[in-house]
């Protein structure tokens, strides 16, 4: 499908176009990796010292303090899966390096969560060879396409998620089944799976009575779209696609959700279950916080959570 400019009520065709240096689109996203991936900027073109003579495009620190390596191309080739995976395995080995860079940058002892690398690769397309390679592979690799328009537009899309490397082959199910909540259940069990820190180790904080909130609330989130992916923290579980949306605290007798939202709602949320996190530190990512107790509770979170869904852009 076309992209479409409007311009007094008029369509026209935006004509793609790409640009002229491949370090356009690493300046260009570099400067807004916080809009982008929600990201913290480490460092640009990060030599990985004179034995390993390779130097990394974009390093970065995501929102939940993990690695971050961006690799770009401005033509269809296989050179940044290939180099996302040396960096990938340089950066394993030398995570002081990182730490020093971190440090650096941001001017304060980041503690650094080492259990999820993120790599990102943006191209404007990608070969045939290479998706296959990367699915079979099952490394930690994120595939961006994007496609930039005389309009100056740039369209971002995600076209391989990290799991997809390891779904397991799909079974046919039930027709009686609700297929959003076969698919809930099928991204529960694989972050169970691949995870260093689990599902269950959050849902057996909560009693009996929030966990049957928080299993209601996870396939609502899920459910939303099919890009959401869940992940498990050492505090929180966080639901992203770019970047998180929503970060889930459990404790006994209740859970907290943490939005991007503005904070300012948290004035409208019935029963005082709002509250404004901006000038609070938290676990999690987002300024809105919203309590849940009941199902009740529950419910009325589904509206904000799915505002924050479309304030990342989801």
């Amino acid at each position: 499908m076309p992209l479409f400019h409007i311009d007094k009520n008029k369509l026209t065709i935006a004509k793609p176009v790409n640009f002229s240096k491949e370090k356009e689109i690493q300046t260009l996203i570099e400067n807004n990796l916080d809009v982008v991936f929600n990201c913290k900027f480490i460092e640009s073109e990060f030599s990985t010292g004179p034995e390993h003579a390779g130097r990394i495009d974009t390093l970065a620190l995501s929102e939940d303090n993990n690695p971050v390596i961006i690799e770009y191309k401005k033509i269809a080739s296989s050179e940044p899966l290939n180099q996302s995976l040396y960096y990938l395995s340089w950066i394993k080995d030398h995570k002081g390096d990182f730490q020093v860079a971190v440090n650096k940058r941001l001017g304060e002892n980041i503690e650094i969560d080492w259990d999820d690398i993120r790599v990102i690769c943006i191209a404007p397309e990608y070969k045939k060879f290479d998706l296959h390679a990367v699915r079979m592979m099952g490394a930690n690799i994120e595939l961006w396409q994007y496609r930039y328009y005389a309009t100056n537009t740039l369209y971002l899309e995600e076209i391989f998620k990290k799991s997809s490397a390891l779904m397991p082959p799909m079974i046919e199910e039930s027709d009686k089944k609700n297929p959003v909540m076969v698919e809930a259940g099928r991204k529960a069990a694989q972050t169970r799976k691949t995870a260093s820190y689990t599902l269950d180790e959050h849902s057996n904080r909560c009693d009996e009575n929030i966990q049957k909130i928080l299993q209601d609330l996870r396939d609502f989130i899920i459910g939303i779209d099919d890009s959401i992916e869940e992940t498990p923290k050492k505090y929180y579980k966080a639901y992203k696609v770019s970047q998180n949306f929503v970060c889930v605290e459990t404790k006994k007798e209740k859970i907290l959700l943490f939005l991007k939202l503005d904070p300012k709602e948290a004035e409208d949320i019935p029963n005082k279950r709002g509250r404004d996190m901006s000038a609070i530190g938290h676990p999690g990512t987002g300024d809105l916080e919203i309590t849940i107790k009941t199902p009740e509770d529950m419910e009325m979170s589904k509206e904000y959570i799915k505002r924050s869904f479309e304030n990342i852009g989801g």
